[in-house]
């Protein structure tokens, strides 16, 4: 099954450099064994857009975006056998930011592709 692992936080802080040798490390070994196919960071708000439909008028929005209270700062793409094994590894990622990071707060969201899914089913 394929999985984006998506890590939001309010801190705008860039990763300390023993972070992003870890994380370098991580990925280099998740990458040799297959199981990454994919990752970045991403710039900060102030760089991106948001284009919305809003009561069917579009709209283009140049960042910062005001209301954003989080922002994605990067992601991941895995190929893994289970969403049990996606999120063991994103214990793993975020045990890093724990460990090398301290005051930091944040998430790694765990979403599995939709094709690799059973269909939902409406109630």
């Amino acid at each position: 099954m394929r999985f984006m692992f998506i890590v939001t936080s309010a801190h705008t802080m860039a990763p300390t450099p023993e972070l992003m040798e870890a994380m370098g490390k991580l990925a280099e070994r998740e990458i040799k064994s297959g199981r990454m196919l994919d990752n970045g960071g991403l710039m900060p708000l102030a760089t991106g857009a948001r284009v919305r439909i809003v009561d069917g008028a579009l709209s283009v929005v140049d960042g910062p975006f005001v209301e954003a209270k989080e922002m994605i700062g990067g992601y991941a793409i895995f190929e893994l056998h289970s969403k049990e094994e996606a999120v063991a590894s994103a214990v793993e990622f975020m045990q890093l930011h724990k460990d090398l990071m301290p005051g930091w707060d944040g998430t790694c969201e765990v979403r599995a592709f939709a094709s690799d899914c059973d269909p939902v089913v409406a109630s």
